[in-house]
Order: structure tokens, then C-alpha cells, then sequence
């Protein structure tokens, strides 16, 4: 038995099953695009969380070093300039010991020329004194004055110590007195008693300045040994405080120098130091405000897409009510058997109930493409209310080309992402 045309269109998909087939792929694929971009942006998220204690770590460890290079710069410059201050000291000690020495030395050469010529003079006063001391003692005896004028050297040697600067005016007078009576006598020949008495006198007196000079030169001796003494002291130990503090203010120079160079060191790491804290908080800031903007806008997308996806559902609710499926269902068995008029009058029936359900949803997805803005829900409205039976695979393709349009801008947000995280080792 042949099949009637009527069953065998019966058999196949009616336009309202084909209509609710279609926008099932629809919210499928709605369904699937929300969730994929759930999970971009879970990593995404992930990301920016990261990142964010990554960098606000960073920041604070540089402020920290920051911190600590200020506190070394500001220890190395007082440091320094105490340096400079002490060694600043120790040149003007040096200076001063040094000027010491030359005014030591000065005076020392002065008490040296003075002691070598009062040396000298007691030296030729006392070999003077006992020349004349040893020629009086010997022409001393029973001689004529007058022959022993004539040729004793006694005169000579006494008139030789009244040059001397030493020889006090009293012994002076009592040699001129002892030289004039000799002189005056002359010629009279007196008894050598006489000349003996008188030279005895002279003797004694030279004798006692004898003693006196020699005295007063192992004194002078003395008194120059221990000022030579002194002076060697004096000099050493000027010498000595002298090396010290030039090795003193050679360490300090040296100390002051690395304390600069140090300062110079940090100073250069503060800068190095501060530079990479501010790109890493102006990076830190644009990570924020991009991610901020990026979650916002993915909460946007996200209750979007819920509210399309419940809008096609309630689409797909409407078509596959009663008031279409239902009435075609019903229907269609008792029309199987109908003739050709009761076939057109079937048509017709099917005809009304899908354009009554045709109005009501795009009456709905009207309404809430305007409610939500959703340009997706106003072109499905827009093409129901045109012919949603003969354009429904262009439908589709447009929605599968924003669907396209979408998965490639996730794509290169991921692909953003990606680098990002590869960059800052999160890969």
C-alpha cells in the first residue's frame, strides 16, 4: 500500500519542531560561549591576582631597600664629614709639631753657637791661667828684679789675661798693680824676697780663678749635655707624634674615601632601586585599572548572555506550547485521511497557529532585546517577524558569525594573557 503525500509530510519535521530545533542550537551554543569565557577568565583572574602580590611584594621590598640605602647614604656622608673634620684636626697638629721642631731647632742652634763660644772662652782663659800660673811659680827665687824683668815671661802671660773677657776687673787692677810696681822698681835691684811676696799674691789669686773657670765650665758642660738631651727628646718625640698623625690621617683619608665611595654606591642603587619601584607601581596600576575594567566588562557579557539565553528559552517555551505544537499534534491525525481539500484546510490551520506563535515571540525577544540592549535577541526578533521558516539557516549563520567574531577576540585575550604570564614566570 502506497503512502498518501500527507503521511509522508506528516513524517517529517514540522517548521515549528524545526524552529524549536534551531534556537535549541542556539541557547546550546550560548550556553557553551558564557561557559568557555567562565574559564578565560578564570585564568585571566588567576593572572591578575598573581601578579598583583607578585609586583605589591616587589614594591615593598624596594621600599624597604629604599629605606635602607637612604639610612646608608645619610651615615656614610656624617661619617664622611667627620672624617674630613678630624683630618682637618690632625693637619694643624701636624703643622704645629712641625713648627715646634723648627722653633726648637732654632733655639737650639742658638744656645749651641752660644755655648761653643763660652766654651771657648773658659777653654783659652783656664789654659791662659795656668801658663801664666805655671810661669810665675817657676821664675819665682832669689833673683834681681831687674834681670827677671828683662827676661821672665811672666809679664807677657799676665798682660795676656787682662785681653781675656772672662778675668774679672778686680783681678784685672791687682795685675796692672803687680805689673806697674814691678816696672816702677826697675833698676833698683830690690831683694828677690821682695818680688816673691808680691808674686805669691798673684799666683794664689790666678790660682782661685783657676779653679773657679774650670768650675764653671764642667758646669757649662754639663748644662749643654743635659740641653742636648732635652732638645733629642724634644725632637723624637715631636718625630714621633708627627709620624702618628700622619698615619693617623692617612687611615682617615682612606676611610673617608671608601665612606664616599659607598654613598656614591648607594646613592646609585637608590636610583636603580627607585626607578624599578615606579614602573613596577605604575605596571601595578594599569594591571589594576585593566583588570578591573576587564572584570566588569566580563560581568557585563556574563549576565548579558544569562538574560539572552533565558530569553531564548522562554522563545523555545512559547513555540513548543500548546497553542502550536500542541494543535498540530492534535490535529494531524484526523486530517491524515482527509482529501485534497481537507489537506489545504490542514495547511491553513498549521499556517495560523505558527504565525500566532510566530507574533508571540517576537512580540517577547522585541521586548526583551530592548530591556537588555541585546542586539543578538532584536536580530532573532527582527528575523522571526520577516519569515522565520525560509531565513532561519541565515539566522543561524549570523549567529554562528558573531559566535565566530567572539571566540576570536577570547582568543586573543588569551593569547594577552598567555605572554603576560610567560613574561612574569607564571607559565
Amino acid at each position: 500500500m502506497l503512502s498518501s503525500p500527507l503521511l509522508t509530510s506528516s513524517a517529517e519535521v514540522t517548521p515549528v519542531q524545526k524552529v524549536v530545533q534551531l534556537m535549541q542550537g542556539m541557547l546550546e551554543k550560548g550556553k557553551k560561549g558564557k561557559h568557555e569565557e567562565q574559564v578565560q577568565f578564570a585564568a585571566y583572574k588567576q593572572f591578575c591576582d598573581d601578579t598583583s602580590v607578585e609586583k605589591t611584594r616587589s614594591i615593598e621590598d624596594a621600599n624597604e631597600k629604599i629605606d635602607m640605602l637612604k639610612a646608608d647614604i645619610q651615615k656614610h656622608t656624617a661619617t664622611a664629614a667627620k672624617l674630613t673634620k678630624e683630618i682637618a684636626g690632625l693637619d694643624e697638629d701636624v703643622s704645629i709639631w712641625t713648627g715646634d721642631i723648627k722653633a726648637a731647632t732654632s733655639v737650639r742652634n742658638i744656645e749651641k753657637a752660644d755655648y761653643t763660644k763660652m766654651h771657648k772662652d773658659y777653654t783659652e782663659s783656664v789654659d791662659a791661667l795656668e801658663r801664666a800660673i805655671a810661669v810665675l811659680k817657676k821664675q819665682t827665687g832669689d833673683r834681681k828684679q831687674s834681670s827677671f824683668v828683662q827676661d821672665s815671661e811672666s809679664f807677657v802671660q799676665i798682660k795676656a789675661l787682662k785681653k781675656l773677657s772672662l778675668i774679672p776687673e778686680h783681678a784685672k787692677l791687682m795685675m796692672d798693680s803687680f805689673l806697674s810696681e814691678s816696672e816702677g822698681d826697675e833698676g833698683l835691684a830690690p831683694e828677690a824676697n821682695a818680688y816673691e811676696f808680691q808674686s805669691n799674691g798673684v799666683i794664689e789669686m790666678l790660682a782661685k780663678l783657676l779653679d773657679k773657670f774650670i768650675a764653671e765650665q764642667t758646669t757649662l758642660e754639663k748644662e749643654e749635655m743635659n740641653s742636648k738631651h732635652a732638645f733629642d727628646m724634644l725632637i723624637q718625640d715631636l718625630t714621633a707624634q708627627i709620624a702618628q698623625g700622619e698615619q693617623g690621617r692617612d687611615s682617615k683619608a682612606e676611610s673617608k674615601a671608601k665612606n664616599l665611595q659607598a654613598k656614591a654606591d648607594a646613592s646609585g642603587s637608590l636610583k636603580d632601586t627607585t626607578a624599578t619601584r615606579d614602573e613596577d607601581t605604575k605596571y601595578l596600576a594599569d594591571l589594576t585599572a585593566t583588570c578591573e575594567q576587564k572584570a566588569s566588562d566580563f560581568q557585563s557579557r556574563q549576565e548579558l548572555r544569562a538574560e539572552e539565553i533565558e530569553a531564548i528559552e522562554k522563545a523555545i517555551e512559547i513555540i513548543s506550547s500548546g497553542a502550536v505544537a500542541g494543535n498540530a499534534d492534535k490535529h494531524l491525525p484526523s486530517l491524515v485521511q482527509a482529501d485534497g481539500s481537507e489537506a489545504s484546510s490542514f495547511a491553513q490551520l498549521r499556517a495560523e497557529s505558527t504565525s500566532r506563535a510566530q507574533a508571540r515571540v517576537v512580540q517577547y525577544l522585541q521586548s526583551r532585546a530592548k530591556q537588555l540592549n541585546s542586539r543578538v535577541l532584536s536580530m532573532v526578533a527582527t528575523r522571526m517577524g520577516d519569515d522565520p521558516f525560509t531565513k532561519v539557516k541565515k539566522m543561524l549563520k549570523d549567529l554562528i558569525v558573531r559566535l565566530m567574531e567572539e571566540a576570536n577576540e577570547e582568543a586573543e585575550h588569551k593569547g594577552w594573557c598567555d605572554t603576560h604570564m610567560d613574561v612574569l614566570g607564571f607559565s
